[in-house]
């Protein structure tokens, strides 16, 4: 038998069950319409993922579950299989906080009915592996399949079976998992291999995977073999848009697609596109038609400003932001943000502000300007030098009144205050008050090798509406910077000076462009950095000192071993480096990510709720200690 199967990737709106039904319904007329026999849509398409504690709200989840009797109503109008996820309630029963009972379900709706997989007592079937790491926290609202089967005093297998749909006078058994459940790298229990065995003809994985670098590549490498190992076909379903936990702003980017009972992959829809992929499945010799072939991969920075690029978009979307300021200082972190503003929103909506101070070099300024010029952006000029000394003034020359021991005294104010004193006047002053004078709001420029650091102010550079590239290093900056120019406006938008000039944040006579004020080795300290925050078991000092003691820390820092040597002239230099860093990234920086923006996130790890952090004293393990003193001590 030949089935026409339909793989929707919507744009899902987290929290607006409402919208994504009126989306859903109007998919499976779409669908049916072009003969589809089988629809298959996302995890949690009726609520949305990440929608925080509303999981909690009573009449929301009731909604949604009213939501999903709609879909299932509609297939009674038309010859379709849809497969679509949602929450499923058993008012019967609790969660384990005493909340009602809550299942992230996959619904299987045929002729107006839920079909059930005979195992379970639902006519839904459940995810059996709640993921708890990263952003998710499926385990703090949600049962699991294995929870279930505990309390039923049976196992997570006796209740996973394919449901059986009876289409076109034959029978079909739909393997279905959601998600998690088909990452089985980690989990004793294979949900995939169970539904082979159970004798499913097509595995189906319906998710709601937010974009990371790489993952995909990842994902195909172990769907693939899973595809192999049962030698069955499986069909990944994803949505499309973003969602957010507060602080980081995630994208989804599709990429639904199938591969052959052989594990190759058959067919693949475009990344960020939203489109339905249909592709046709024989269940006598379980291959994959398919009459579109997968797209060619993307390589990296395209990768990353995609990414970005719809990420921003969407969250203004959202927001509903149509106007934006950026602060330009003639360096490559405002440029790239001011370059990603006007493809987003055109030069007509975006403004440039430049506000040079007593220390801004005549070069910066000329820099601002050309970026400003290129873009075809609004554009002005806001010097800050008497604003600041009027600041200084008025904290030095007003008295303070000791109303406790009596008397009164002046304040004195340090060369780091002034620094601190004009990123403020900048960000919380000028900023702020052109971005609500222009009716629309203001950027956040800091990449993560600054937030990575501390490297901003509070309520200075570090504020903004939301941070775009706050989740990449500065080498990704560049890099970024380098593909506006050739890729997105096809001319140099951003002036060759600012990818070669040595970088400053020009706030004192020391911070000067070319010459120094900038501590950061960039090469070196991005890799660095990204060990402290990226690595999945927390590299600590003392693994990088061990691998420096080594010899191998070039091979964890995937950098040559030159780079290190003309870094550091001894281990002194190089353990000074390192305690200087990690004390930042430990101490205040915290406290500064806690109030920083939103960050749009791509990497394997982000600031924010995918790396969850408490403000703590920097501590260096008895492991460190020890080698730290072997090595000084040569």
């Amino acid at each position: 038998m030949l089935l026409k199967i339909a793989c929707a990737q919507p744009e899902i709106t987290a929290g607006r069950p409402d919208l994504n039904t009126e989306k859903i319904l109007q998919i499976i007329k779409e669908a049916a319409h072009n003969g589809a026999d089988i629809l298959f849509l996302p995890e949690c398409a009726v609520p949305g993922y990440l929608i925080g504690d509303l999981w909690e709200q009573t009449s929301f989840i009731e909604d949604c579950e009213a939501y999903g009797q709609d879909i299932i109503n509609a297939t009674a109008d038309y010859d379709i299989c849809v497969v679509f996820g949602n929450i499923a309630l058993d008012r019967s029963k609790v969660n384990e906080d005493g909340r009602v009972r809550k299942y992230n379900a996959a619904f299987a709706a045929y002729r107006g009915k839920a079909l059930g997989n005979g195992r379970l007592p639902y006519n839904f079937v459940i995810k059996h592996s709640l993921p708890n790491y990263r952003e998710f926290d499926d385990s703090r609202y949600f049962y699991s399949l294995a929870q279930l089967a505990a309390e039923l005093n049976t196992t997570p297998e006796a209740l996973t079976a394919p449901v059986m749909l009876n289409i076109k006078g034959q029978s079909v058994k739909l393997g279905m998992m959601l998600c998690e459940d088909g990452w089985t790298e980690n989990y004793h229990f294979n949900v995939p291999q169970t539904l082979a065995r159970g004798g499913a003809d097509i595995l189906c994985n319906i998710s709601c995977s937010p974009f990371t670098l790489n993952k995909n590549a990842k994902r195909h490498r172990l769907f693939g073999a899973q595809a192999k190992t049962a030698g069955l076909p499986l069909v990944y379903c994803n949505n499309t848009g973003i969602q957010n936990n507060g602080k980081n702003i995630f994208t989804y980017d599709g990429c639904s697609c199938v591969y052959n009972a052989n594990g190759i992959l058959a067919a693949e829809a475009a990344a960020y596109d939203e489109t339905i992929l249909y592709f046709n499945f024989d269940t006598e010799t379980k291959n994959i038609n398919a009459e579109t072939m997968p797209p060619a991969s993307a390589d990296e920075t395209s990768a990353i400003y995609k990414a970005v690029r719809y990420g921003t978009e969407k969250f203004l979307q959202q927001l509903g932001i149509g106007k934006m300021v950026v602060g330009l200082s003639g360096g490559i972190d405002s440029a790239v943000t001011a370059a990603l503003y006007v493809d987003i929103l055109g030069p007509q909506n975006v403004l440039l502000v430049n506000m040079p101070g007593r220390y801004n070099s005549g070069l910066t300024k000329d820099m601002a300007q050309k970026t400003a010029q290129a873009l075809k952006a609004n554009y002005m000029v806001v010097p800050i030098t008497d604003s600041v000394e009027n600041t200084y003034n008025q904290l030095t020359q007003t008295p303070v009144v000791n109303y406790n021991g009596g008397g009164q005294f002046n304040l004195s104010v340090s060369p780091y205050v002034m620094e601190n004193i004009q990123a403020r006047d900048r960000g919380a002053r000028i900023l702020a008050g052109v971005a609500a004078a222009f009716g629309g709001a203001f950027s956040c420029n800091s990449n993560k090798t600054e937030i990575t650091i501390g490297y901003a102010t509070f309520y200075g550079d570090i504020c903004g509406a939301v941070a775009p590239i706050g989740d990449l290093w500065k080498h990704d900056v560049y890099a970024l910077g380098r593909y506006l120019n050739s890729k997105v406006f096809t001319h140099p938008v951003i002036p060759e000076e600012i990818f070669t000039m040595r970088p400053s944040a020009e706030l004192s006579p020391e911070q000067t462009v070319g010459n120094g004020g900038d501590p950061l080795v960039y090469p070196y300290h991005d890799r660095l950095f990204a060990l402290f925050i990226e690595s999945w078991r927390k590299t600590s000092p003392a693994d990088i000192l061990r691998w420096y003691s080594e010899g191998t820390l070039a091979g964890h820092l995937n950098c040559p071993q030159q780079l290190i040597d003309e870094t550091f002239k001894d281990a002194a230099g190089f353990i000074a480096d390192l305690e200087r860093w990690w004390k930042l990234f430990c101490g205040l920086a915290v406290a500064k990510r806690i109030q920083a923006p939103p960050v749009i996130s791509i990497s394997r790890r982000a600031y924010g709720y995918d790396h969850r952090e408490a403000q703590l004293n920097p501590y260096f393990s008895r492991e460190y200690y020890k080698l730290k003193n072997e090595l000084l001590n040569k």
